[in-house]
């Protein structure tokens, strides 16, 4: 049934539908995807200097408005990363007039107050139609705002629209091209989450992790990403894929943007924590888990060892996760489970319009049985006891590998390999990419570091450490 699934991306998950002149023109190479992109459109702002100024009224909300909007209209038609919102203008508007007339001491405002933020496609947001990347009509999607967005709203966010995800988070790739080569995918399932974010389209932008939905596109996109420890963004009010695996995440410039936002995502925020953390000790865990990475990644991450030893920092092999090929297969039978589980209901009513990749992925978990997915939920919980023993033996902080198995791959059909952000997820640890410098082909790399449990605040901190010995 799978193979005879129609394909209907193009109307779901285009943002330029609609718009001639954005999309790419058959035998013209310079209006196709695979073009090449100009330097202006990897342009990151920070989160963290654009809530300064309009808190303070160095800038007003509509310029703020404004200059998003015109970034969006310069770079969208070739990024493709942000759907369509016809009333956008006029909502934006609105909502800045509330939240001027909510707030109007700049002493008293919100720590987010004006900050411009894109939603992933399978996170509720009020007036908006969560459409998922899919075919599927959008009533299917449809329920309260996520507690997420209404956080970021208590916040003082301004929410600029909706980012191009995959078809229900999945494999199926969306419209987005990379902003540093438009021939290469900028990853999945957050793909426009994190070339919009790359693109300074907006600063801040919310995405989701089953298995390296955050911190692969942030790898590939140049960005930070930050997928916090399981349920410490709730997730209520999101399509959900794997519901014991499924982390909300977030994308940002730098690390610093990345903790003013975490302050108002995170449930239970430990404040003091973050600055009492110290000096990290790391760990890269070797054998077969990193022999997953390509031959460019893994030289990538010795010559950042390098830099952090001569920085000071303590960097030493650790042997770990030595059994990566189970880890890998509990996890991808645990989540498939679950995911047919999720959308039986919808599979049974429009099951035709599923792209093939979803409707095999949701044909493979009718297969898999519920024993399966108890065995993967309690190996979750096994996997994080035991890297926290590794931790202690070694008397390290922080794990260090690879964000993804190598630069951006060519083509836009596919998403790239999430085999090196699989364990942490499992586990469910707190994640954080950093960008690293690019290699001879001018594409990014990046790293992660993955603290223990819980410890979300300790590893923003110490991921500052890293950031600055790097740069």
């Amino acid at each position: 049934m799978a193979s005879s699934t129609p394909d209907p991306a193009p109307a779901a998950d285009d943002p330029t539908a609609g718009e001639p002149a954005a999309r790419p023109v058959a035998g013209d190479p310079a209006a196709a995807p695979g073009a090449a992109a100009a330097p202006a459109l990897v342009a990151p702002i920070s989160l963290a200097e654009q809530v300064a100024r309009t808190r303070s009224g160095e800038r007003s909300l509509d310029d703020a408005i404004a200059e998003s909007i015109a970034r969006l209209d310069q770079a969208n038609p070739q990024i493709r990363a942000v759907l369509p919102d016809p009333r956008r203008r006029e909502r934006l508007d609105a909502e800045a007039r509330s939240l001027e007339n909510a707030h109007p001491d700049p002493a008293r405002r919100p720590p987010l107050y004006g900050a411009i933020v894109l939603i992933k496609d399978i996170i509720n947001v009020d007036r908006m139609p969560t459409r998922a990347g899919s075919a599927v009509p959008p009533e299917s999607f449809s329920g309260p705002e996520a507690e997420a967005v209404r956080r970021l709203r208590s916040a003082g966010a301004l929410i600029l629209g909706k980012s191009v995800t995959t078809e229900f988070a999945y494999f199926a790739p969306g419209a987005t091209a990379n902003p540093h080569d438009l021939q290469r995918t900028p990853g999945g399932s957050s793909s426009g989450s994190a070339a919009a974010v790359a693109a300074g389209i907006a600063p801040l932008a919310l995405g989701s992790q089953t298995v390296g939905s955050v911190i692969r596109p942030a790898a590939f996109c140049g960005v930070v990403g930050f997928k916090p420890s399981f349920d410490r963004i709730p997730t209520d009010g999101v399509l959900m894929y794997s519901p014991s695996v499924d982390h909300l995440g977030l994308f940002t410039r730098a690390v610093d943007d990345a903790i003013l936002a975490a302050k108002a995502l995170l449930t239970g925020w430990r404040q003091g924590e973050d600055a009492e953390a110290p000096k990290p000790r790391i760990g890269i865990p070797t054998g077969p888990y990193l022999e997953q990475a390509s031959k460019p990644a893994q030289r990538a991450l010795q010559h950042a060892a390098d830099k952090l030893r001569a920085a000071g920092l303590d960097v030493q092999p650790t042997p770990a996760l030595a059994d990566i090929a189970d880890i890998n297969q509990l996890h991808r039978d645990l989540a498939t489970r679950e995911f047919a589980l999720q959308h039986e209901d919808r599979y049974r009513r429009y099951g035709a319009m599923f792209r093939p990749e979803s409707a095999a992925l949701y044909l493979a978990g009718l297969q898999l049985s519920d024993e399966q997915a108890r065995a993967g939920r309690q190996s979750r919980i096994d996997l994080r006891q035991r890297l926290h023993q590794h931790m202690d033996r070694a008397q390290i902080d922080l794990w260090l590998s690879p964000a993804a198995k190598g630069p951006a791959p060519k083509g836009l059909h596919s998403t790239g390999d999430p085999a090196m952000n699989l364990p942490w997820t499992h586990a469910g640890m707190p994640v954080i990419s950093i960008p690293i410098p690019p290699t001879r082909k001018r594409l990014p790399q990046a790293l992660q570091l993955t603290g223990r449990f819980g410890h979300d605040e300790t590893l923003l901190a110490q991921a500052k450490h890293i950031e600055s010995a790097l740069s």
